[in-house]
């Protein structure tokens, strides 16, 4: 075979395997929880930070290259073999979103940190015998090569946080006793912050306080046959449930309040310590933009109970 014949097979070949879309998910027999070792963040980002975020019309237009301009881990790595690389992320969020009565679940990206990196607490790996079981990336079941910041790369080459971006928090002022400064938006144009609100949502002379997640381990043993079997033990997703007032927060890890940013108040999401740590749902309308970068695709989810009723933001976000 000619040089010029056997590089138009290659070129053929890769252009059907990117028509096919992204590889398939990988599949596991683990049932317990393994310890989380975290990568020592370490490295200079390959590239310079590059973000913006504008009003313009009705959406708020985030454009990132998604390099954080924090440390990071080694990559590629044991666990994930990936190099980080530039991308193009470029989103338009709404500047008025609206509380929906329903949440919305997602499979992959939930918002943009305001560094452009993207927030994606799930990962493609699950169990091998029943796919509606989808491992929890934080538990330590799988390696997956996760630095300090709670995050790695995709075999894009897309850097992702998976839990609490430390390297972001250090660089935004983020302390107890305070309230959580700005981190990021969500892929319906709420707010997200991090671990710190007012106690009383609508009073910001409270005390702020530590949030706490509304979900918790499911009691006893999973169902085992095709399923996995074991005790719930937040190895998966479907580990966990939601119980409504057992915490702060509600099913879509947010609640209306007031913060330093929307003092008028509005819907808000907060990053926890506990799982879910980032939202698996969105409490309001996505953008069309989301499920364009692999945000909205229906998924599982992981609806821990019946949605509640919320009344609706009382200052649009700006």
């Amino acid at each position: 075979m000619s040089r010029l014949l056997a590089a138009a097979v290659l070129l053929a070949a890769a252009g059907y395997a990117l028509s096919q879309g992204p590889p398939p998910p990988r599949t596991h027999t683990v049932t317990q929880k393994g310890e989380l070792t975290l990568r020592p963040a370490n490295q200079r980002p390959p590239a310079e930070n590059r973000v913006s975020i504008e009003v313009q019309g009705d959406h708020r237009v985030l454009t990132a290259n998604g390099i954080p301009a924090h440390a990071v881990g080694q990559f590629p790595g044991r666990g994930n073999p990936n190099r980080i690389t530039e991308q193009r992320h470029r989103v338009r969020l709404p500047l008025e979103p609206q509380v929906n009565e329903t949440p919305t679940p997602f499979r992959h990206t939930f918002g943009y940190a305001l560094n452009g990196v993207p927030f994606e607490p799930g990962a493609g790996e699950f169990f091998a015998t029943d796919r509606r079981w989808q491992y929890e990336p934080l538990s330590g079941a799988i390696n997956l090569g996760i630095d300090m910041s709670h995050a790695h790369v995709q075999p894009t080459g897309k850097y992702h946080y998976h839990g609490l971006p430390t390297g972001l928090l250090e660089t935004i002022d983020l302390k107890a006793g305070a309230h959580s400064p700005l981190v990021g938006w969500a892929g319906d144009g709420f707010p997200i912050y991090a671990l710190y609100g007012h106690a009383d949502p609508d009073d910001a002379a409270s005390e702020v306080t530590t949030l706490r997640s509304s979900y918790r381990l499911k009691p006893g043993n999973r169902p085992g046959g095709t399923a996995p079997g074991g005790v719930h033990d937040g190895t998966f997703v479907n580990d966990y449930e939601f119980a409504a007032g057992s915490g702060d927060l509600d099913e879509c890890n947010g609640r209306v309040c007031v913060t330093p940013d929307f003092p008028d108040g509005t819907y808000a999401y907060f990053l926890t310590e506990e799982w879910p740590v980032i939202s698996r749902m969105w409490r309001g309308t996505p953008s069309e933009d989301m499920s364009e970068g692999g945000g909205m695709r229906g998924g599982p989810g992981t609806r821990g109970g019946p949605p509640g009723r919320f009344p609706p933001p009382r200052r649009r976000p700006r």
